[in-house]
């Protein structure tokens, strides 16, 4: 009988340089979302600037910006395996800040409309190449915090704009351009990091693999097969629910503020960035106490409802109620996301198939991020328009049922 001890596998490393290139690809990430969310505290000054742009048309030039963010959620991963991380990311910097300069010379509204396009057709491909570069540098042991440092790439993409675009359209005669140029140097500045830090990591750095499939025995997974599982739609649904009615909220609430409440633009956009502020912090808790509880569904079911039950306020509310709401809307609203994308490995049929799952999710994100901002104000022209109180406060109460739609997804999930 041999004496010899079982070896405990010990936990992997992580890379010292890991940190390195997690900087680089949260300043990529962070391009995209800063350029996607540089549009709602400018709103007014394009309506009132010489471009031609109506009221109505601003939700469908912030819905340009998420087409490419479907049509490419499920090819994407076939554009990586093509041409790698490192070149993937580049291209979708690029396409960012070459939208951004274009748009800041754009001298008609259908020019405009065009460089949003350009602009989406990076923050495509970057988010989804990004959190694959993630798992590439960090063990499975220690991924979880440097994922959740990149995922607030998000909300501060949403919030800087908010705290910082009116200042400097009043300093630069209330032009929108500055904002357009300044997302510009922001998308060249990540694009000169990310070519000068990033680089794959050698056989030395490199996290514990899994197995091959052939050591295990397991085919190669079929797109189809995975696409075939009904919980990666139903999460998808809820994912894409709460997305269409966030985002067509914080794309808008600066604007009625302005028209219905009487605020200055700094200080409905610093209002409305109450929402992100909130999420940044009870997204990650949510997702703690859905561990801690074993309750994935449950958790994210009732912060959803409670969500939902705020959507009855936020075009009637006054006074100390606007910022209540918006606080209240982003604590309950901030858990939804990552419970959702947490419970993505948890319906996979096989770990192989997680990717596939991710994909899902994802188009149903963009989808709703491309619809609901068009939708949302073609409900308020539809009531009236812009200067129509009522037709803001209908548009609020049509969202509840999108997120009913997305809770009934929720339930039906087979999860935890």
């Amino acid at each position: 009988m041999s004496s010899k001890a079982p070896e405990v596998a010990s936990p992997v490393q992580t890379p010292k340089y890991a940190w390195a290139v997690l900087f680089a690809l949260y300043m990529a990430s962070l391009t995209a979302t800063l350029n996607m969310f540089k549009l709602p505290p400018v709103m007014t000054t394009l309506v009132n600037s010489d471009l031609g742009i109506a009221a109505d048309g601003l939700g469908t030039l912030m819905s340009t910006f998420s087409i490419m963010g479907f049509v490419l959620a499920i090819p994407a991963g076939f554009i990586l395996k093509r041409f790698g991380i490192k070149l993937t990311v580049l291209f979708s910097v690029g396409a960012v800040t070459l939208g951004a300069a274009l748009g800041a010379l754009a001298a008609t509204s259908g020019m405009l409309f065009v460089t949003r396009f350009v602009e989406g057709f990076g923050m495509g491909l970057v988010m989804v190449a990004s959190p694959f570069a993630i798992s590439q540098w960090f063990p499975l042991n220690n991924r979880a915090l440097p994922t959740g440092l990149w995922a607030t790439c998000v909300g501060i993409g949403n919030i800087a704009p908010l705290f910082l675009a009116p200042s400097i359209v009043s300093a630069f005669g209330d032009n929108w351009q500055p904002i357009w140029w300044s997302g510009a140097i922001f998308g060249a500045v990540s694009f000169v990091l990310f070519a000068i830090i990033f680089r794959m990591p050698r056989e030395d750095e490199m996290p514990a693999a899994p197995a091959p499939p052939a050591a295990t025995g397991e085919a190669p997974p079929s797109l189809w097969k995975g696409m075939a599982n009904i919980n990666y739609w139903l999460i998808g649904i809820g994912f894409g629910a709460y997305n269409l009615v966030v985002l067509a909220l914080l794309s808008f609430l600066p604007m009625f503020l302005e028209f219905h409440r009487g605020k200055v633009a700094a200080t409905a956009s610093s209002l409305t960035a109450l929402v992100m502020l909130a999420s940044l912090f009870t997204g990650p808790l949510g997702g703690y106490i859905s561990d801690k509880l074993e309750r994935r569904k449950s958790v994210v079911l009732i912060v959803y409802a409670v969500m939902t039950l705020t959507l009855l306020f936020p075009f009637t509310a006054e006074g100390w109620q606007i910022p209540a709401f918006m606080i209240m809307f982003g604590i309950f609203g901030g858990p939804i996301a990552p419970i959702l994308l947490a419970s993505v490995p948890e319906v996979a049929k096989s770990p192989m198939l997680i990717g596939i799952g991710m994909a899902c999710a994802a188009f149903l994100q963009n989808l709703g991020m491309f619809v609901g901002p068009t939708l949302f104000m073609g409900i308020v022209t539809a009531g009236g328009g812009v200067g129509e109180l009522q037709s803001w406060t209908m548009a609020g109460y049509l969202m509840i049922p999108i997120c009913i739609i997305g809770m009934i997804a929720v339930w039906r999930i087979k999860v935890r």
